[in-house]
Parts: C-alpha cells; structure tokens; sequence
C-alpha cells in the first residue's frame, strides 16, 4: 500500500482531460518542480522568475531536439494549489507530445503522481481542510448548476467551519472535564453540568439538522430520481419524449408496449431530474410483463419524486385515488398529470367535458403528444425540490461519509447527555465527548484520518 503522508517526491501529470485536444496542460508539485522544467525549456532563466508569470518558450529533449513550443507558469511556494513549487507547462494538445514531456520530466527526476495526489498534497500542506479537499472532486463531477453551487459552497468552508465551531464549543468543556479527572481525589467541578447539558443539547439539534439536509443534498448532488408511472397507454413514454425533446422511448398504442425502465437525465433550471420511464401498472399478462411491473414498484420504492400519469378520456378520479393510495409512500412527493386533454377539447362529449370538470385543481392538465402545458409540469418538478431547501446561510451535507460521522457523533454525544442525567462519573463523560470531537474532526481533518486518505483521494483524477 501507499504512504499517502509521503510527499517528499516532485510529481508530474496530465492536469488536462486524456486524449488529443486543443492544448494539455503538464503539471509538476514539489521543491524540485521548477528546477526540473527549468532544465528543459529554452528561453527566460525560470530558476530567477516571480511567482506566477507566464514564459514562452521551447522544451528540448537531451538530445537537444525540440519537442514542443510551449508556456510555462510558475507558482513559488508556498503561493501555489499545494503550496509547493508547481510549474504548468500549456503544450499543444498531440497525445504524442504530452507522453514525451512526461517521460522527459520523469527522466529529469520527476515520478507521476497517483490519484489525486495534488489535491491531497493541498490538504496535507494546510491549503484545504478534508471536507473541503473532497469538495475539489464533487466540483469536478457537477453536471448541473446546483451541483456545481453546492461543491463551490463547500469549498469556501462554510461547513467546514460550521464543524470547527461546534468543535471548539466542546472542546472548551471537555478540557475542563479532564481537569476535574486530574483533581479526582478533590472531587471539584470545573464544568457547570447544567451548561453543559444546555450545549450538548444544541450540538445534537444542530447535528440533526445537519443529518436532515443530506436527503436534499444528496439529490442536488446526484440528480433527483424521478419515476414516471401510471396505467399502461397513459402516454407515459410520450411523456417521456416531450420533456427530452427526443424519441428516445417506444410510443404505439398497443398497451404493455414498455417493458422495462428507461433513464434519461433532464436539466431544469440546473436541477438535474434522473426521469426514469416505467411499465404501466395492471395485472401482467405474461412473466416479462410481470416483471416490468415488479421493477416499477421497485423502482418508485427508491425513488424521491413519482410523477403519475393518467389518461383523462378513460379514467375515473376513483380509479386515480385507488392508484395513488397503492403507490404513494413516506417521503415521495406526489405530482398527479392528467394527460390526453387536448382530445377532451377536440370533441364535442358532454360526458367527457363533465370529466374534464371533475380533474382536481392540483392536477395538472397537459397533453404529452401535443406538447401542451409541459412548462407547468416542469415549473412543479422544479419547485417541488426548491421548495425543500434549507436557508441559504446552512450548510447542506451532500457526502455520505460525512453524514455517517455526523451520525456518530450524535450517538456520542446523547450517551454523555445520558450520563450526565444519570449523575455518572466525569472519565465516562469525557469519553463519550473525546469520541464525538473524534467523529467530527474526521469530516475536516482535524484528527488522524490516514486510514480515510488512500479510500478518499483514489477516487480523484491522476492530474488533481
């Protein structure tokens, strides 16, 4: 395995996206970084240049062949993304120029960089805390704009130093009650325990808090799963279509024509929805259709928005309730669609117009085929998510590992609150408060986290 604490080695990589392009970037980190592009580029002397200037000129193999005209940036530690002497070389983007720089630059003493070892670098050098490091890969992996807001928010350290001052908060008390443990034989209270009850029962409701924002951060992250279901031919798969402006699910008016899910991403005013087509609901008529269905329960089972459909030519609102009751579940948001309205309008059918006045106010009215009406579809899926936010000034957890150390330290701290009801002696509280600073240190950083560092930065990029 790794030492991932071991950062005495000068590392060079791809910064840019594998593969020919435009322009790639070269990136070394290290106290021999300049030295060692300063040993290949013909042009200004980099050993005597400021931090932070651009340089043109060649890279020249030890053969004294030109490989490549490029630009050099240099960043003197300790004002650099590690904190270290780094050097970006912006090379043409040939896949054959940017292997013969890094081969270059490895004979030169250089050694590549493992995943994510630039990024580690920056939170080993103090440059970033844990929470913030993990949030440099999170940015990298938005693909919506509320992804892309939530990763930048973390990077600023707002929950970082949300964590740090409930941290310091305990720390203050827990210091006193180890003082009392040094003067045990004089049983004095340095710690007022009804203070500290009041404080550990404002940590706990602010780390609930904290726990409770995960559901929403975990779908702004990773996109809101969104299964469309209803009866089959309610136009679920035309639906479908129209919100991705593409043919991209089977339409035809034989019923049972979808018989396994479809998933297809869909950006809205930059939430992203993961729409998830389903088989229609009935009594299967053969095992692959039963199996369809069966998917489509599961699939509403994990999923946090179902948006049922229903014919509204054939369909009865008792038929609509008797689905929805079979359907809806703790923590799904419901959005019922009326569908096949245009056809309603298009006929002169005083049954269908008195069925048309019976769709509930909330039910919203569209015509999938016709396109009619999906921008309010759209608006309520949106709003259905925004809704939910938290203030704009709370932080909002969106990785897992923190909440399962949120989870933790919670757990530790009502032991000790326990403890402290029950009169109990103050080694046992101080160890239940030593294990929730543990637990929350582990989100920043701030204790012994080298078992987390390999499983953590081995997710990132080579060239972060």
């Amino acid at each position: 395995m790794y030492n991932y604490l071991n950062q005495q080695d000068t590392i060079v990589a791809l910064a840019t996206a594998q593969g020919a392009g435009a322009i790639a970037v070269i990136r070394l980190s290290g106290s021999k970084a300049i030295e060692i592009v300063a040993s290949i580029f013909k042009g200004k002397n980099l050993l005597k240049q400021a931090s932070h200037t651009v340089h043109l000129g060649y890279i020249i193999n030890e053969q004294g062949h030109t490989i490549d005209q490029v630009l050099a940036t240099i960043f003197i530690a300790p004002h650099s993304y590690t904190r270290e002497n780094t050097v970006e070389i912006s090379c043409h983007g040939s896949v054959f120029i940017q292997q013969q720089l890094i081969e270059l630059c490895l004979r030169k003493g250089a050694r590549l960089a493992r995943q994510g070892e630039y990024t580690l670098r920056a939170f080993l050098n103090g440059q970033l805390d844990l929470a913030q490091a993990e949030a440099v890969a999170d940015l990298i992996a938005a693909d919506s704009q509320t992804a892309h807001n939530l990763a930048m928010q973390q990077m600023r350290g707002g929950f970082s130093q949300q964590i740090n001052q409930l941290r310091t908060e305990l720390i203050h008390f827990a210091s006193l009650i180890e003082l009392e443990l040094d003067f045990g034989e004089e049983e004095v209270e340095f710690a007022n325990r009804d203070q500290l009850k009041q404080l550990i029962d404002n940590i706990i409701n602010t780390l609930r808090q904290l726990q409770d924002s995960f559901l929403l951060g975990n779908v702004l992250k990773n996109g809101v799963s969104t299964v469309i279901a209803g009866r089959p031919n309610a136009g679920k798969s035309t639906l479908l279509n129209a919100l991705l402006n593409e043919e991209r699910a089977i339409v035809s008016e034989i019923e049972g024509t979808t018989r396994d899910t479809i998933e297809e991403n869909l950006n809205i005013h930059g939430l992203l929805f993961r729409l998830i087509d389903t088989a229609g609901i009935r009594e299967a008529s053969d095992q692959i259709e039963a199996i369809g269905v069966q998917k489509t329960y599961e699939k509403i089972a994990t999923s946090t928005i179902l948006v049922y459909v229903y014919d509204a030519i054939v369909m009865s609102q008792a038929e609509v309730e008797q689905d929805l009751s079979r359907l809806q579940k703790e923590g799904l948001a419901v959005l019922v669609i009326a569908n096949k309205v245009d056809i309603i309008y298009s006929l002169s059918d005083a049954s269908l117009y008195q069925r048309l006045y019976q769709i509930p106010k909330h039910h919203i009215q569209i015509s999938a085929k016709q396109k009619d009406h999906l921008e309010t579809l759209r608006k309520a899926l949106h709003q259905l998510v925004v809704s939910r936010k938290t203030s704009a000034d709370q932080s909002i957890v969106t990785n897992a590992r923190h909440y399962e150390a949120l989870h933790n330290a919670t757990e530790a701290l009502q032991t000790a609150r326990e403890r402290l009801s029950m009169e109990h002696t103050a080694d046992l509280v101080a160890m239940d408060i030593r294990q929730s600073l543990r637990y929350l240190g582990e989100i920043t950083g701030q204790v012994d986290v080298e078992d987390l560092l390999e499983n953590i930065f081995s997710k990132f990029c080579i060239g972060k």
